[in-house]
């Protein structure tokens, strides 16, 4: 086995790659073939695709960042010294939105939203394809094309939970002035993906803008979570936030009758993520370097008392470096260039993690599990240099046990779920017909 996987065993199909735990999630495959592919919520696991095989072009599978992750070619002017552990840097910024009720609402300082605001009201493109929680279930998530202030502002804030927005990239190629997409790392790959398929999503995409991420757990993680907390049952939840509202804000889940329960940030996290798919677990890729930007937590400092939030902002291409600037010359983001050094202070512990992929895929290879392909990240270099022998051994022998306790090493069928009306106190709160 090479310092990058090269080969992808045996995936013939959508379907494949999701029955063999390699789905991220993204939706692009449904999108590109709506014919034969489309999504459903799968509790335990995510957004998944289901697909009519006798209708499936693998036009799909060529654009599947589950199944393969390249990092892009170094542009002039990247910080070649971050490269191999954190992708292509061009300047970092640390700030907020200039609009004190986008920046409260954010996750941290509200840039991603400030971003999008800045492409429909300043660059006057048509919208922005991001998520929101569902009005109806606001436990689960769905893709919106936003084209308004208001609409943006009622989609702030981080969701830890299962999201397609891939699946809504037609919005883009229907806007006449394009448009931006906001996304996971891998979300992001899989819509540069397809914009090199689709010639006219190609021209509408105006910009990327990924949010760091360490994993989406699944919709079953959230559930169980306020069930423990003793909060409101399925059908009785009016609102739920991860975060925001403050920085980093707090986890609150709301019933219709006003009575919620909230815990912090960290209490929450520490909890659902648990339940991340094994796909989050090899990712190599948790800060979003396919984006033109990469927003993510400062999280090199403690955040100060009521404070209001701030984001560091990653500009990873030419045209991100100057949609930020733009940004800020508009008015919309207040920013100020920091060391880039700050990248890997803000997340200390995602180099390690990087390095352990690298013993993770070998484990699944001795297993005979098919691995995803990743290439140019680095992954037998950074497991060689950056981890204990300690840690070097476990990557790999900590990882075998794991793949047969989660099943890993067996093909499981995608299972819609859905969100129960009601269940049980203390009863599982979802179904699978």
């Amino acid at each position: 086995m090479s310092g990058d996987v090269q080969s992808v065993q045996g995936m013939d199909s959508i379907q494949d790659v999701a029955e063999r735990h390699l789905c991220a999630g993204c939706g692009v495959c449904a999108f590109l073939e709506p014919a034969a592919i489309h999504m459903v919520d799968d509790l335990d696991r995510g957004r998944r695709p289901v697909v009519e095989k006798r209708h499936e072009s693998g036009l799909g599978l060529q654009a599947c960042p589950g199944l393969r992750l390249d990092q892009p070619p170094a542009p002039t002017g990247a910080d070649l010294s971050l490269r191999p552990g954190w992708g292509n840097v061009l300047a970092v910024w640390e700030g907020h939105s200039s609009d004190p009720e986008i920046r409260l609402a954010g996750s941290s300082g509200g840039a991603a939203t400030a971003l999008a605001l800045w492409s429909i009201e300043d660059a006057k493109m048509d919208g922005v394809v991001h998520i929101r929680a569902q009005p109806s279930q606001p436990v689960l998530n769905e893709t919106t094309f936003s084209s308004d202030r208001d609409a943006l502002l009622a989609a702030t804030g981080s969701r830890y939970s299962p999201a397609s927005p891939g699946d809504g990239l037609q919005s883009l190629v229907d806007a006449p002035k394009g448009g931006i997409f906001i996304g996971k790392p891998c979300d992001v790959a899989g819509a540069s993906a397809a914009a090199k398929l689709v010639p006219n999503l190609e021209e509408s995409l105006k910009l990327t803008v990924a949010i760091f991420c360490a994993g989406a757990p699944s919709t079953n993680a959230t559930l169980d979570y306020i069930a423990q907390l003793g909060g409101p049952l399925p059908k009785e939840l009016q609102a739920l936030r991860y975060r925001g509202h403050g920085w980093p804000g707090m986890f609150r889940a709301a019933g219709h009758d006003g009575a919620s329960v909230v815990r912090t940030y960290a209490e929450s996290w520490g909890v659902i993520q648990a339940k991340r798919p094994w796909r989050c677990r090899i990712c190599p890729d948790h800060t979003g370097e396919l984006a033109d930007i990469s927003v993510g937590d400062p999280w090199y400092r403690e955040p100060g008392e009521g404070e209001a939030g701030s984001s560091l902002i990653v500009a990873r291409t030419e045209r991100g470096r100057q949609a930020v600037e733009a940004a800020m010359a508009a008015g919309f983001l207040d920013c100020k260039p920091v060391p880039h050094d700050l990248l890997p202070a803000s997340q200390p512990g995602l180099l390690t993690v990087r390095a352990s992929v690298f013993g993770r895929l070998l484990a699944m290879s001795l297993q005979g599990i098919p691995t995803p392909s990743f290439r140019g990240f680095s992954l037998f270099r950074l497991w060689l240099t950056k981890l204990s022998l300690r840690r070097k051994l476990g990557s790999i022998f900590g990882t075998v046990p794991r793949l047969r306790r989660w099943g890993i090493h067996q093909a499981r069928e995608v299972q819609s779920g859905r969100v129960q009306s009601s269940a049980p106190e203390g009863n599982s709160t979802h179904s699978t017909p």
